[in-house]
């Protein structure tokens, strides 16, 4: 399980005062980027023309965040395919007893002409346990 701090600011909030809804896949966007190394994800798209697309998302909302909450993302992954991994990932408080919004995201690993490529070898590594 992966863990990334969340601070909720002003701009992520609507006339409510509430978390935009959209703003949680903001949210999962950015901690999948810290799972998988923002350097690596440059570089395989840079070098190798490697990188990912959304195929599914769904999101679940249980309980609103507001200005000023200190959150986390939570995130699990596993493999679906040698193509697609599955991310499925929660926001928290983090002395919280259930997530307050649930999303499972599905990504496939694509070339520079929207193909799908077998994951790379260094993104398999972040997503598999070792054996």
């Amino acid at each position: 399980m992966h863990v990334t701090p969340l601070q909720i600011y002003y701009e992520d909030t609507d006339l409510s005062g509430w978390v935009y809804h959209a703003n949680y896949l903001r949210y999962f966007e950015r901690a999948r980027e810290h799972l998988l190394g923002p350097a690596e994800l440059v570089r395989l798209w840079r070098d190798e023309g490697i990188g990912f697309v959304v195929y599914k998302c769904e999101l679940s909302f249980r309980e609103p965040a507001g200005l000023g909450d200190i959150l986390e993302i939570r995130t699990a992954v596993r493999m679906e395919s040698k193509y697609r991994a599955v991310f499925s990932q929660s926001v928290w408080r983090p002395e919280g007893k259930e997530a307050m919004v649930h999303g499972v995201v599905q990504l496939v690993c694509v070339d520079r002409q929207n193909r799908p490529v077998v994951l790379p070898a260094t993104v398999r590594a972040r997503i598999q346990p070792p054996d």
